[in-house]
C-alpha cells in the first residue's frame, strides 16, 4: 500500500511539474507533535512538496516521520503519514489547510508491562483528516520560501484490546517548519 501511495506522488509530481513548472516548491520539514494522551511531545521529521496552481489554492503531498508512548513506555506507537493537503490562500502568505492522511502504523508493546495478556505487535494502515493554516515566507530573490504551520489530525488507533489503554485518544496535533526550495 506505501508503493501504491508513493507512486501517487510521483505520478503527481511528475505531471505537476509538467504544467505548473513555476509554482512547485519541494523541501525538509522538521516538527514537534504531541497526541492527546501519548506520554509526551516529540520531535518529528519528513519531507513536503507543494504546488502552488493559482494565487489562492494550491497543494501538498508530504511523507514523514513519527513516534509516540503510551501509558509509560507500555505502548510504542511509530508511523509513516502520507499525507495530501488542499491549501488555501486568502492573502499571498497565509494559508488554512485541510486534508487526509494515510498512516502505516506499527504498534509495539513493553510485554513486561502486561504479563500473559500482552497484545502481539503489529502494523496497520490508517486514514486520518487534518486541519490547520500556516504562513509561507518568501525568501526574496532566490524562489525558495520558510513556512511553519499548525495542524491537528484526527485519528483513531484502536486500544481498546490492550489492557488497560481502551480509553488512550491518539489525535495529535503537529507544529512545523520547513524551507522549501
Amino acid at each position: 500500500m506505501l508503493n501504491k501511495a508513493m507512486q501517487i506522488v510521483g505520478l503527481l509530481f511528475i505531471l505537476f511539474t509538467h504544467v505548473y513548472a513555476q509554482g512547485i516548491n519541494i523541501g525538509p520539514e522538521l516538527g514537534f507533535q504531541k497526541a492527546t494522551d501519548a506520554d509526551d511531545g516529540k520531535f518529528t521529521g519528513g519531507v513536503a512538496l507543494r504546488v502552488k496552481v493559482i494565487p489562492v489554492l494550491g497543494f501538498e503531498a508530504s511523507v514523514a516521520y513519527r513516534s509516540e508512548s503510551y501509558s509509560n513506555g507500555a505502548a510504542t506507537v511509530t508511523s509513516w503519514p502520507v499525507m495530501v493537503t488542499g491549501l488555501i490562500y486568502p492573502i499571498p502568505i497565509v494559508y488554512g489547510a485541510i486534508g487526509t492522511g494515510w498512516y502505516n502504523t506499527s504498534f509495539t508493546y513493553d510485554r513486561s508491562r502486561f504479563l500473559l495478556l500482552a497484545p502481539s505487535d503489529e502494523t496497520k494502515q490508517k486514514v486520518g483528516w487534518h486541519l490547520g493554516g500556516g504562513v509561507e515566507l518568501p525568501i526574496v530573490g532566490t524562489g525558495s520560501k520558510i513556512i511553519a504551520d499548525i495542524r491537528y489530525v484526527f485519528i483513531d488507533y484502536d486500544f481498546k484490546s490492550v489492557p488497560g489503554m481502551g480509553d488512550k485518544k491518539s489525535d495529535f496535533y503537529v507544529f512545523t517548519v520547513g524551507i522549501l526550495f
